[in-house]
């Protein structure tokens, strides 16, 4: 098991981006009604299962200056599995100089548990990082660049155009080592320093994504600026031009709207949502900004809706615990320490 506090470690035991709803029942409260929804639904217009994906290893860690050690990482992913997490974010395979959270990815893959039905994946940013993904044993790779030409100048030093063709040379080596690909569009929802993303832009991007050959779309919320209005307006159009694909949403709680937007994108059918342990990391172009959704926050929300996730909380919980014992911090998730 992980560790149990900061004390264990030290000796030793252990050895790094409102809407307004009237007060019914809950189950109503999730109001799902949209005739978009029949895809990947019970055909009552409400999905009957979750697939989470756990991003807490790769986007929660990444923002803690503490290094935590590859034997702890080890132990952590497999408490995951443990606890029923069949897809989790693992590592980002990046310059360990910019990211040094991240300079063990190789290594730490190498050094997972295998289990049936359970993926890794790894985030990729450029060739190289394809590479070094296929070459450690992963089977799956997140190919994401921005929507906002600010963003990505600012996060990879490209210009949109630029960024684009990068992902398909990137797409197109997946595709050649047989890697799954994972799709991400960063900034869907906006950036704070330019005005709204044309949605055209989004649908281009789509477009070319779904030429390519990718088996899930992600629309990231990266710097938490959506709201169930923003949600709508992108999912009732992307929903029709996707047709079957399977869609995932990204979305941060920087302004408490993390879940809400959560239960304005079940009335889609959109059954995949990435979450982070506790409510880690955050973005560094919103200073202050909280993390993603935490995992077990967005756990006990689909379980009170009556949506099975196949997640145990109470262990989930225990690893958020032990990482705010190790990082010596109080994370922004709730649930995590109600669940003893």
């Amino acid at each position: 098991m992980f560790i149990k506090s900061v004390h264990d470690f030290i000796r030793g035991d252990g050895v790094a981006f409102f809407a307004d709803q009237p007060q019914k029942d809950l189950v109503s409260m999730c109001g799902f009604d949209h005739k978009q929804a029949e895809r990947h639904t019970n055909g009552a217009g409400m999905p009957d299962t979750v697939v989470l994906m756990e991003v807490g290893p790769r986007d929660g860690l990444q923002f803690e200056k503490k290094i935590l050690p590859t034997p702890l990482k080890v132990e952590l992913i497999t408490d995951l599995v443990a606890a029923g997490l069949q897809e989790i974010q693992v590592a980002s395979f990046v310059n360990p100089g910019i990211v040094p959270q991240m300079a063990d990815a190789d290594t730490l893959v190498a050094q997972l548990p295998k289990q049936a039905g359970v993926v890794y994946n790894g985030l990729v940013l450029n060739v190289k990082g394809v590479e070094r993904a296929a070459a450690a044993g992963l089977t799956s790779v997140e190919i994401s660049i921005s929507a906002s030409e600010t963003h990505s100048r600012r996060n990879v030093n490209m210009t949109l155009k630029e960024a684009t063709a990068q992902a398909g040379d990137m797409l197109r080596l997946s595709k050649e080592l047989g890697l799954d690909v994972r799709a991400g569009i960063q900034c869907a929802f906006g950036f704070p320093d330019e005005e709204a993303i044309p949605f055209e832009r989004i649908q281009r991007m789509v477009e070319r994504y779904m030429e390519k050959g990718i088996e899930i779309l992600c629309l990231s919320d990266t710097t938490g600026m959506a709201d169930p209005g923003k949600i709508d307006t992108i999912l009732e159009k992307i929903c029709p031009l996707v047709g079957d694909l399977d869609m995932a949403l990204h979305l941060h709680d920087t302004r408490g709207l993390g879940l809400v937007n959560v239960q304005t994108a079940l009335k889609y059918g959109i059954r995949h949502f990435d979450a982070s342990l506790a409510g880690m990391g955050g973005c560094p172009f919103v200073p202050g900004a909280a993390g993603n959704i935490a995992t077990e926050d967005l756990v006990n929300f689909l379980h009170t809706c009556h949506i099975e996730t196949h997640v145990d909380i109470k262990k989930l919980a225990r690893c958020s615990r032990r990482l705010e014992a190790f990082f010596e911090k109080r994370f922004s998730g709730r649930m995590h320490r109600l669940m003893l």
